[in-house]
């Protein structure tokens, strides 16, 4: 499934999807330069993005053969394979972040034993000014109150909450969720 997910991504890109969305998102909430996490990177597009306009990106996901297709596409980025609820930064990596972001659904995929731990690891690496910018969405097993009740005992408060990656308000009705996350 891995090798399929990166070649699917390769072939949108050569055909001229726009990919890159929720990175345009993080780079307009970051300040110049900033450290920025990709929790869930994937196949590194995001990151690779963000690399390029200046900031200092870190990506981490658990599929090694996702984090390979990153540092070949999208080198520039430091990649780490890691589990998001016990992963340490390794010494020699920024130990805070100006913005933590999770995208492509990846809070959807999380046992619900691991919700809580990875909220926290999230909470963890902000800077004490930082955000964390968390989508994903409806119909995957995570219930949207389910999550903001996680990340409230995690030490997250909801900033803002969007449908969209495009700031669409968020409603009872909503089928995807971009929440902003500031440390408690």
């Amino acid at each position: 499934h891995s090798a399929w997910y990166v070649q699917r991504f390769r072939d949108m890109a050569a055909n001229g999807a726009d990919l890159v969305g929720e990175a345009r998102l993080v780079d307009a909430l970051a300040p110049r330069g900033a450290t920025i996490l990709d929790a869930g990177c994937g196949p590194g597009r995001h990151a690779g993005h963000l690399h390029e306009r200046g900031h200092t990106v870190v990506g981490v996901d658990l599929d090694p053969i996702l984090i390979e297709a990153a540092e070949a596409d999208f080198p520039g980025p430091r990649y780490f394979v890691g589990d998001l609820a016990t992963f340490e930064l390794p010494a020699d990596a920024p130990q805070s972040y100006d913005v933590v972001y999770s995208a492509g659904n990846v809070m959807g995929f999380l046992h619900p034993d691991t919700r809580r731990p990875v909220l926290a690891s999230i909470a963890s690496w902000l800077s004490p000014e930082g955000r964390a910018v968390i989508g994903f969405g409806a119909g995957r097993g995570y219930e949207f109150d389910d999550f903001f009740a996680d990340a409230a005992a995690s030490g997250l408060s909801v900033e803002n909450a969007f449908s969209t990656w495009d700031l669409r308000p968020f409603g009872p009705d909503a089928t995807f969720l971009v929440a902003f996350l500031t440390r408690a």
